[in-house]
């Protein structure tokens, strides 16, 4: 594929054959050769369709010599770019100055891009070929029209381009399994056990150090045999090749194993069984050498009772039961998701390129008015952890409880995943051991009473979800903080806001002053059929790109923050600003149908299936299916480009300013808007007729690009809301007067589900609680009095107040980021202000 004699100037084998290649991507690798800087810059270049963007660890710096100046610290990844032409595919190595593109996921598979420079390197060390390097380039507007193509039948997929590493990492986090060196499931082989020659768990703790080699194991993973539990690690290759085929209850035959003494900062999981011994000094070693491990699966039906082996066993809990559980519990759940969240980040440390990845989940069981609520991280099943939707039936194994029993505050009670968590839906309950459990037929039982309408009408995905709870006390948000260490300056907002990653949650503390508050009304934009536009920022006809040296500052940044010293200047550069939106929303062209479509077997006889395979359980009452024929109707989200808050205090119905705001904002140095609630910020009625497209809108973006596998006319913004009619829009004065910031509080709750978002989670804050409770009469009574007397009353008992306010911030792609109040703190002399 590639020509390693092939040097600068020298004519490609292609190039000798005959006329130039078809490809626009083989035409352009050889004129960079001929190239003397290997280095060309191209003013008229072709849309080229991005394919994948692959990510893996970036090559150790030399360490420099202890005179020289300290570097900035390098890049911890580096970024691979498959692009195609129609006619062929490159893959590319992205220079890293552009991969803040790949970071805020504006240079993603599936979007199209414009080359403007690129480069040719070689790897000195090796003989091989080198590769082109994307140096610079625009992304375009739209998705892309030109399909994935792949690799020729035969062809090896080739390793990343640079630093001589072996294989790709998983696009936005380092738990899950990615590529295709993770092998599938192995058949279980039939082989001779000779019992006599075994040994246990128990007798390699006593003799391990007095012995080279050790006799055959037989085993579970996480392992136990008669004489208790220990637990077995996977190295290197071994791990793609033996992972997928390693389940509960999977039966093993080891030989050739080491043994080393267990790592001392390994979490240990909850055996079902509190009787089982545990070993925890020791840990099986499984390697490809050092010594060879075998491996061998035994079939379920060679399993022989004489062996002894322990039955797999769990410690499921119900809703009701949770309620007793102390803080760290761990339990098994299992119940019928009704809401499921998207999937967000969070940086694992500061100023690192790690993230943890989760959403939140809820789950009902039948045992309580409330449900489970489940903060779920990856945990290394992907297939799972991105196909979690309303109406699946969940379990989820090894989950420790939090709860917060502190006096005089509202109880935040939820279950997450540990270390040792799995997680099963509805594809993947058969053979599990958990299916013979009593509990798990019990909710069995329970959901085969209940109407599947019924549960339908309170399913919600995505959207904002303001959990956990801030607490009731600013000092216990800090906790072993300082406050100095907690507090951001509103005029570091920015500078923080520009840091996160894609779909990355953090939460800040910032100091300032209620000012004003503006309701916004849902319905009234939804006449004006547009998306959503962000302050300082317009939508324009014309193609729009993302420059090459990253998302442009000049558009993304200064375009939000605003000197009211300088606001007709800035309107010019607003005008020329052209918006993103469009990108992240483009129309899907499909054909439509209206043939009313049976949903996937029917939700909950499909996900009934698999248990009643398991007990032989008569088919009977099974959940009615939703009618699908009659859909709900659109619902379209999104914020308008509303005027300023009137100048006199509370002259209409749905807005308020104080005094202080009056005099002080012509005066501004700066006021930053980031107060657009997107319509991925909106949480959603679930749709089973849409179920593959809501999935992936609230998942994150894969790293390879798909040709879509579902078919819908609707955008994501037409779903039906489950949160309130609007929000509200919420200026932050900072308290030296000089500097503001909009910011929205989206009024959450679902009617059909009262408990789905709580507002008894801000019973203490006055004004949001107020702002909450409005909205829920409006839902009830349509009433056009936006702003109601008690939330103006809150509002002015704060007027000139310093409070801290607790926001929730979260890029959601590009340069859309969502910026939501959620609390509000009064400043207390007796408990903030002495530990300062």
């Amino acid at each position: 594929m590639e020509d390693a004699a092939a040097g600068p100037g020298a004519p490609r084998a292609e190039e000798e054959a005959g006329p130039s290649p078809a490809s626009w991507l083989q035409r352009l690798r050889n004129e960079v050769l001929r190239s003397s800087q290997l280095s060309v810059s191209l003013a008229e270049a072709p849309a080229l369709a991005v394919v994948a963007v692959e990510r893996y660890m970036a090559e150790s710096p030399p360490t420099p010599p202890s005179s020289a100046l300290p570097k900035p610290p390098a890049p911890a990844y580096c970024y691979d770019v498959t692009l195609a032409d129609g006619s062929r595919q490159e893959k590319c190595y992205l220079a890293p100055p552009l991969s803040a593109l790949v970071q805020r996921n504006a240079l993603r598979a599936g979007c199209r891009l414009r080359l403007t420079r690129c480069s040719y390197l070689y790897d000195e060390k090796k003989l091989s070929s080198g590769f082109l390097c994307l140096e610079r380039l625009d992304v375009l507007r739209g998705p892309s029209e030109l399909p994935p193509g792949g690799r020729e039948p035969g062809e090896p997929r080739r390793p990343p381009l640079k630093g001589g590493r072996s294989h790709y990492l998983p696009l936005w986090n380092n738990e899950d399994p990615y590529g295709d060196i993770w092998l599938a499931s192995r058949p279980p082989e039939r082989v001779e056990i000779e019992v006599s020659k075994l040994t246990s768990l128990g007798h390699l703790e006593m003799n391990w150090r007095s012995r080279i080699h050790f006799s055959p194991l037989l085993a579970y993973f996480e392992v136990a045999d008669s004489s208790g539990m220990m637990s077995m690690v996977l190295w290197n290759s071994l791990c793609p090749e033996w992972y997928n085929s390693m389940k509960i209850g999977t039966v093993l035959l080891l030989e050739q194993y080491g043994i080393k003494t267990s790592y001392p900062f390994k979490t240990q999981p909850t055996p079902g069984d509190l009787q089982m011994k545990r070993f925890t000094t020791i840990e099986i070693s499984l390697n490809v050498r050092d010594p060879p491990t075998k491996v061998n699966i035994i079939p379920e039906k060679m399993v022989k009772p004489e062996w002894r082996l322990p039955e797999v066993r769990y410690r499921f809990v119900t809703r009701s039961e949770l309620e007793n559980l102390p803080n760290n519990h761990s339990c098994d759940i299992i119940g019928l998701v009704i809401f499921v969240g998207r999937v967000e980040r969070t940086r694992k440390r500061e100023s690192s390129e790690d993230f943890w990845i989760h959403r939140w989940a809820h789950v009902v069981d039948g045992t309580s008015d409330q449900p489970f609520i489940l903060e779920l991280f990856a945990t290394s099943q992907p297939d799972v952890f991105e196909h979690i939707h309303p109406m699946t039936y969940l379990v989820c194994t090894q989950m420790r409880v939090v709860r917060d029993i502190t006096e005089n505050a509202p109880r935040t009670l939820y279950l997450t995943t540990s270390n040792e968590s799995q997680m099963f839906i509805t594809g993947w309950h058969k053979g599990q051991p958990y299916t013979r459990d009593a509990k798990v037929k019990n909710f069995i039982q329970w959901i085969k009473t209940q109407s599947e309408a019924d549960q339908m009408k309170k399913t919600v995905i995505g959207g904002y979800c303001p959990f956990p709870p801030a607490p009731n006390s600013f000092l216990k948000y800090c906790k072993n903080n300082k406050v100095e260490s907690v507090l951001k300056a509103i005029s570091e907002m920015e500078r923080e806001i520009e840091d996160l990653h894609y779909r990355e949650h953090k939460r800040f503390a910032v100091q300032g002053i209620i000012s004003a508050i503006r309701y916004v009304s849902h319905a009234a934009e939804d006449a004006s059929r547009m998306e959503p536009i962000q302050e300082g920022r317009v939508q324009s006809a014309s193609q729009t790109t993302v420059k090459n040296t990253g998302i442009s500052k000049d558009c993304v940044t200064k375009g939000k923050k605003r000197s009211h010293r300088n606001k007709e200047a800035n309107s010019v550069l607003d005008l020329q600003c052209a918006s993103l939106e469009q990108q992240q929303h483009p129309r899907m062209i499909t054909r439509k149908s209206r043939i009313k479509r049976k949903i996937e077997h029917h939700a909950e006889a499909e996900n009934l299936h698999e248990f009643q395979q398991e007990d032989s359980v008569p088919e009977q009452n099974i959940l009615t299916e939703p009618d699908t024929s009659q859909p709900d109707k659109a619902d379209k989200e999104g914020v308008s480009d509303a005027p300023e808050i009137e100048e006199m205090g509370r002259t209409s119905h749905d807005s308020w300013q104080s005094g202080l705001w009056t005099m002080v904002k012509d005066n501004l140095i700066d006021h930053l808007h980031y107060c657009t609630v997107f319509p991925e910020s909106i949480p959603r009625k679930f749709d089973y007729m849409h179920k593959e497209f809501l999935i992936q809108q609230y998942n994150l973006h894969p790293a390879v690009h798909k040709l879509k596998e579902y078919r819908t006319n609707k955008e994501i913004h037409e779903f039906k809301s489950a949160s309130g009619p609007g929000h509200y829009e919420v200026t932050i004065l900072g308290i030296n007067h000089d500097v503001a910031i909009d910011v929205a509080f989206p009024p959450i709750f679902c009617p059909e589900d009262p408990h789905l978002f709580r507002i008894e989670d801000i019973q203490n804050d006055t004004l949001l609680s107020c702002m909450s409770c409005i909205s829920v009469c409006q839902q009830d009574t349509a009433s056009n009095e936006k702003l109601s007397n008690e939330i103006v009353k809150a509002a002015v008992d704060l007027d000139r107040q310093r409070v801290i306010c607790i926001l929730d911030i979260c890029r959601l792609g590009e340069d859309k980021v969502e910026v939501f109040l959620n609390k509000i703190y009064r400043i207390m002399e007796t408990d903030v202000v002495n530990l300062v």
